[in-house]
């Protein structure tokens, strides 16, 4: 008993070490991402934008540096600002800004706190909820943004949430992709308690040893539907020092009673999940429960696809999105959900 107490023991520290020299090797020192970052313009008042996009961009906003990608500047179209999930930055957003530039609309989205290299910390109480609202209302004022349309996936849909409960006077519309009113979540999981993936990477430095093993290829499997390039992109991001950490750390400073801050919502609101998605958030449940907390046009559509839905099924989000914008004015005069 005790010699298989000890090779077990053995093999474990093995895949321990393993583990921690894969990805002490996958970390980037030479930091080509935030290089790359230093060459793009700062993004001003007067900016007019190069085409329909995107053009990649810095903005300042809070003191902070944040990388965004703009479309569809120079025009007086309504604003549109997207707000990227885990493990994703805002390159995910790449087809719909083109298209919503394309249709008339200022479109702009931005690597949020932690995925910029100018806006990362090493306090996990930096990448509270309140934090990540207040940085993406700034960055709107930085874009000139007043009242805007909001698009947001997976943690972005978390932060817009929040935004349509504190924020509803910036906000035409709010689009969620896969995450359902945070209200609805709890209802629906009251007796589950914590999801067992949320207390696994609240876990300090496991998750960064897993994802950084065999130099993040768990990002390959994780997003199949993917572009390999766009992967890519992600990989270099989360491979520079610090930045797994500081996106596994929105995990770790999230208050689990996040839904009781997010009461109900008058502003039109387009959800849209995948029917192949994690049911704990976007089973029949949750998706009944969130009608009672949607005041106001309403809209509910099921693709066939998993989490990555604008990667699975480009046409259908984007065509869903831009109509959801596009006729919010006559929906909101009928005062009737669709």
């Amino acid at each position: 008993m005790r010699r298989s107490i000890a090779i077990g023991l053995g093999v474990l520290l093995v895949l321990l070490i393993a583990f921690r020299v894969s990805g002490w090797m996958a970390i980037d020192r030479a930091r080509a991402h935030s290089q790359a970052i230093e060459a793009f313009p700062l993004f001003s008042a007067n900016h007019s934008g190069k085409g329909s996009g995107p053009e990649q961009v810095r903005i300042q906003a809070r003191g902070l540096e944040f990388l965004g990608r703009v479309a569809g500047f120079g025009t007086d179209g309504e604003p549109v600002l997207m707000l990227h999930g885990f493990p994703e930055s805002s390159r995910m957003w790449q087809p719909l800004l083109v298209a919503a530039a394309d249709a008339g609309f200022r479109a702009a989205a931005f690597d949020q706190r932690g995925y910029s290299p100018g806006a990362r910390f090493d306090d996990v109480a930096r990448y509270r909820i309140d934090e990540l609202e207040a940085d993406a209302i700034a960055v709107a004022d930085a874009l000139g943004f007043d009242r805007f349309h909001l698009v947001a996936h997976d943690w972005g849909s978390v932060v817009g949430w929040g935004l349509t409960g504190h924020h509803a006077d910036r906000i035409l519309t709010y689009t969620s992709l896969s995450i359902p009113h945070p209200r609805a979540i709890g209802e629906a999981n009251a007796d589950r308690g914590t999801p067992l993936y949320i207390r696994i990477f609240r876990v300090p430095g496991l998750m960064e040893a897993i994802f950084s093993f065999r130099g993040f290829a768990i990002l390959d499997t994780m997003m199949p539907d993917t572009p390999t390039e766009q992967v890519a992109k992600y990989r270099a991001l989360l491979s520079e020092p610090g930045a797994t950490t500081a996106a596994l750390d929105w995990y770790r400073a999230l208050d689990l009673t996040i839904g009781a801050a997010v009461d109900e919502v008058s502003l039109p609101v387009l959800y849209i999940f995948g029917n192949r998605d994690m049911p704990v958030y976007v089973g029949e449940a949750p998706r009944a429960a969130q009608a009672r907390w949607l005041r106001g046009p309403y809209r509910s559509i099921e693709l066939d696809a998993g989490h990555w839905l604008i990667e699975e099924q480009p046409d259908a989000v984007i065509s869903a999105v831009l109509e959801h914008m596009q006729t919010v004015g006559r929906t909101q005069e009928q005062g009737e959900p669709r």
